[in-house]
């Protein structure tokens, strides 16, 4: 019954929903901002669902006893036909009314605000080839080690972009601390891109019987942890470790913020030997989840 709820959450892409809200939260917690609305938050939770679970579902045609989360998807095709219709139902529901409640202030958003929203969906259509192939054949899972940089900015994007974002559409609020937003987006950017590698090790054998050329395919397993993770997990501690004492952060809030590097070093390490793939997705995502939890912890310290 355990494994059956696990699988539904994290094979649904649901938990992936949850850590776009709580990262989301995060920033907006740590730059001290008002919270957007809820419709905005449930928006941003139905999203990422929609679209990993419709990725992922469009990829599989047959059932693999090899890949656990394939044949979750060939044995329960059905049902997420039926949900994901619900959901993009709900979907566009909520984004009616967002639009109908702030249609003047879309009106006036300024133009950089929507060459930030073109370059976010554009990314996020291109990520898996979702535009139709008669118009633009490229897929950003093809530039192979590039992969795992796009996702990375993808995430930042959604944690420390559309927040801002909405935040002018639904309030009018601008946010001015420029070097603070750019610390925490690269932050994010480089922490999510690491968390994207550590799965493109789940998929190295399929990745590079496609000759993909992710970073793990050209580098090799033991290579891409030490000579990649670990420098950059190492790189965004000192980083941090040297910002937090520029802002003035007390010892509570650098510890909170030092949690996340970590558990993934621990989790990178681990790597070495094949895990199944709950594995990844529970530990992997879940240490997201925690580095969202943290920084609203250690934000509570801050003065």
């Amino acid at each position: 019954m355990g494994k059956k709820i696990l699988r539904f959450i994290f094979f649904g892409n649901y938990f992936v929903g949850l850590l776009a809200v709580a990262l989301s939260l995060e920033a907006t917690i740590q730059q001290k901002l008002p919270f957007n609305s809820v419709n905005y938050y449930l928006l941003l939770f139905l999203a990422p669902t929609i679209y990993y679970t419709y990725a992922y579902n469009k990829a599989v045609t047959k059932p693999s006893g090899n890949n656990p989360r394939n044949q979750w998807y060939y044995n329960n095709k059905s049902f997420i036909t039926k949900s994901q219709a619900v959901l993009f139902t709900v979907c566009i529901l909520l984004a009616t009314r967002l639009i109908y409640l702030n249609y003047s202030n879309f009106l006036r958003l300024p133009a950089l605000y929507w060459l930030a929203i073109a370059i976010i969906v554009l990314a996020g259509a291109l990520y898996y080839g979702l535009l139709p192939k008669s118009f633009i054949r490229f897929n950003l899972r093809n530039t192979g080690w590039l992969k795992a940089f796009i996702i990375g900015f993808v995430w930042a994007c959604c944690a420390n972009v559309l927040p801002l974002i909405m935040l002018k559409i639904e309030t009018g609020v601008s946010y001015h601390d420029s070097v603070f937003w750019t610390w925490l987006f690269v932050k994010n950017w480089m922490f999510c891109t690491v968390n994207a590698i550590i799965f493109d090790i789940k998929d190295y054998p399929t990745d590079a019987n496609k000759h993909l050329q992710t970073v793990v395919v050209r580098l090799g397993l033991r290579r891409t942890i030490f000579y990649i993770l670990f420098p950059l997990l190492i790189a965004g501690g000192i980083s941090f470790i040297i910002f937090a004492l520029y802002k003035g952060f007390g010892p509570y809030t650098m510890i909170m913020n030092a949690i996340p590097f970590i558990l993934t070093l621990l989790a990178a390490y681990s790597m070495r030997k094949r895990q199944n793939i709950l594995y990844y997705l529970v530990i992997i995502d879940g240490i997201v989840l925690i580095k969202a939890i943290c920084g609203i912890v250690g934000a509570a310290f801050v003065t």
